[in-house]
């Protein structure tokens, strides 16, 4: 239940309450009131018994119009065969003995006395028998204006009205908030909570105001995080040509002793310029460059080439790379981005499978949310990873051992690369380990339409890196 709707009853309900209780509480208060009632009751008797044999009809109706007026009491004074003594016709109900005028309902709503009748049978000092009949009013909310069971609704909806707009004046920068928290973890850090407002000291106004900070500081850290790391990269690429440049002089100049040593510096010189170039990529897909940039792709291509080509360089460890295609899967995307992201899978799998294993990169279309996808599932027979680390691999510079990725030369960026590149074309990518041992990288991704295939055909050379 939302938080609105959840404020909105609880003030309705305790609004609607408080309303029908005050209602009771004066009701009971009324009928305990009635004993003092009924003591005036006698008084009445003898003053309007006294007022009739003393000046006869004139005078008791006299003491009944002041009655009326100073104490709003209507009195009706009968004889022991029920006729009324000044000189008026009786009310059919007064001659039954009713407690209630006709009309009066018997539910809930007709037990809140509007009036209270007195009836009261006495034989005076002169021998005579009366009956008093009194009708008065109840004094607060049941007097002469009494409320009836319309007032009662109208308070209720009334009420109602109320907390609905205090509901909605209270929730309504929450609501903004929540939609600004998912437009930040969608990746827009533009997003805002704030706004034009006349809250500006309520606690909710000051925790909109504290979220677009925080979110003005994040966009400003993370953009300067990216562009560090692109100028990093790009002052990198300088230095490391030289170097590859003054190897090669020093390979002309120096004798077979010292081929060796040329050889290492020109091994890490080549991991240098890989790192520098995956460097470079990370931070291209950080900033979405390149993103929009979309043709048809068709998976079963690109995976049965980035097979052959990892089924090639895997000989060496007596592996091999099977591509097995289930089903023709077309996606809109980047080609070049696509295939970065396929390839450092298989390549991982590759790097740390079991020597003589197979891995298998495996195609299929399937269904999520009945949205149709391509799953790409890449299967090696290597140790795995600890359950523990199966997000964080993706991570950039993330490794699980420190040794085995000297050993292996990986920096870390392989899997993070791919992350990135998948999340911008909507899919997701996710590992898992086997059950018979090994890792499965499965990679998901949205179908294109069909009807909306871009017509245009991608270039036949793009480098992510930007070279």
């Amino acid at each position: 239940m939302k938080i609105f709707t959840k404020i909105f009853i609880s003030f309705w309900i305790a609004q609607a309450l408080f309303f029908v209780l005050v209602v009771l509480v004066t009701w009971v208060i009324r009928q305990q009131g009635e004993a003092g009632t009924q003591a005036a009751q006698s008084k009445i008797f003898n003053d309007a018994v006294l007022a009739y044999e003393q000046g006869g009809t004139d005078a008791l109706h006299k003491y009944f119009e002041s009655l009326r007026d100073s104490q709003h009491i209507r009195g009706v004074l009968l004889n022991d065969q029920g006729e009324d003594l000044n000189g008026r016709q009786t009310p059919e109900w007064i001659r039954r003995g009713d407690r209630q005028p006709p009309g009066v309902s018997g539910d809930f709503w007709g037990a809140i006395p509007r009036f209270i009748v007195l009836r009261q049978s006495l034989t005076s000092s002169s021998g005579h028998r009366y009956t008093l009949v009194t009708i008065q009013p109840p004094s607060g909310p049941f007097g002469p204006r009494a409320m009836t069971w319309r007032g009662i609704l109208i308070g209720i909806i009334s009420s109602g009205l109320v907390c609905y707009l205090l509901a909605g004046y209270l929730t309504g920068p929450v609501v903004r908030l929540r939609a600004a928290t998912q437009k930040l973890a969608a990746g827009d850090l533009s997003a805002r909570a704030g706004g034009h407002s006349s809250r500006q000291g309520d606690e909710i106004a000051q925790l909109v105001r504290d979220f677009d900070t925080m979110a003005e500081r994040l966009e400003k850290l993370v953009k300067a995080q990216a562009r560090l790391l692109n100028d990093i990269s790009h002052e990198l690429r300088s230095p490391l040509a030289r170097i590859n440049v003054a190897l090669a002089l020093a390979r002309q100049r120096s004798g077979p002793e010292a081929e060796a040593f040329l050889d290492r510096m020109d091994l890490e010189s080549n991991r240098l310029n890989e790192l520098v170039e995956r460097l470079l990529t990370i931070a291209r897909l950080d900033a979405s460059v390149d993103g929009a940039r979309k043709w048809p792709v068709d998976l079963a291509d690109l995976i049965t080439e980035i097979a052959e080509d990892a089924d090639f360089e895997a000989q060496g460890r007596g592996c091999h790379v099977v591509a097995v295609i289930q089903d023709a899967c077309m996606v809109n995307g980047n080609p070049a981005l696509l295939h970065s992201a396929i390839e450092n899978v298989v390549r991982n799998a590759v790097r740390y499978t079991a020597e003589g294993s197979d891995v298998e990169v495996r195609l299929e279309q399937g269904d999520r949310e009945f949205q149709p996808e391509a799953m790409v599932r890449v299967s090696d027979s290597g140790p795995g990873v600890p359950e523990d680390s199966l997000e964080k691999i993706f991570l950039p510079f993330y490794r699980i051992d420190d040794a085995r990725g000297r050993q292996t030369g990986g920096a870390g960026l392989g899997l993070a690369i791919t992350e990135r590149a998948v999340e911008l074309h909507g899919g997701t990518v996710r590992a898992s380990n086997r059950k018979e041992g090994g890792l499965t990288v499965e990679i998901r991704l949205p179908l294109a339409d069909p009807h909306t295939l871009a017509a245009v055909k991608p270039p036949e050379a793009f480098n992510l890196a930007g070279r």
